[in-house]
């Protein structure tokens, strides 16, 4: 997979064509709801691909209906954990189950407040489940990277559970260059995967070009 240029250390922006024609219809404010979500899991399954590039592996002996032979699995020893960003992030979990469906689906529930642009906890998963934080791969899943803070505070949330920042991977599908920066600047080693690289931040802490509200886009709630 080709990925576009760009100034960040860590972060790969993918620009494989099928996303490309797909990015113009998530921006495309005149899309259906249905369109919409289409798109987005397009999109998001080229992203994913690339950030579950390293995924653990080890051999397993099996039988094919001629013969034995030793194939790559799943690492018993590492747990794939799914984070999605509720609300919006569950479309991207719901996408990602399908490639990976051993993975842990642990949810994690905030909304931004409008004034201040600080995320808001009202739900946590990650508390209940079982892993061990130094062999456990977790991406956050989250459509919109913008200001950055809702992302920090969930990746503080796992640093406080003992993973490893090289552990962690954000996959968004548009991002603004000020949160990516905030990212990298607090988070030298966790590995961003997105689809785009917007231009900026407006006042109110949304992304342009951008495409608007994605949860609401997504729900048909807007």
């Amino acid at each position: 997979m080709q990925t576009a240029i760009n100034k960040f250390k860590n972060v790969c922006v993918s620009d494989h064509p099928i996303l490309q024609h797909n990015l113009a219809t998530l921006r495309n404010k005149n899309s259906s709801p249905e369109a919409f979500r289409n798109a987005l899991g397009r999109i998001f399954q080229i992203v994913f691909f690339e950030a579950t590039k390293n995924i653990v592996l080890e051999d397993k002996q099996i039988s094919t209906p001629v013969a034995d032979t030793v194939c790559k699995v799943y690492s018993k020893d590492s747990t794939i954990i799914f984070s999605p960003i509720l609300r919006a992030g569950l479309s991207l979990a719901d996408e990602a189950v399908k490639i990976i469906p051993q993975a842990v689906v642990s949810h994690l529930g905030m909304y931004r407040d409008e004034k201040t642009l600080e995320p808001v906890w009202y739900y946590n998963k990650s508390y209940d489940i079982q892993f061990n934080p130094k062999t456990s791969t977790i991406f956050l899943l989250d459509p919109m990277l913008a200001t950055g803070n809702t992302l920090i505070a969930a990746i503080k949330n796992y640093l406080s559970l003992n993973v490893e920042q090289k552990n962690i991977h954000v996959v968004s599908i548009i991002s603004s260059p000020q949160g990516i920066a905030k990212l990298e600047k607090e988070f030298p080693d966790v590995k961003i995967y997105t689809a785009s690289i917007d231009k900026e931040l407006n006042a109110n802490g949304y992304i342009i070009p951008g495409l608007g509200d994605a949860g609401d886009r997504i729900y048909n709630t807007k």
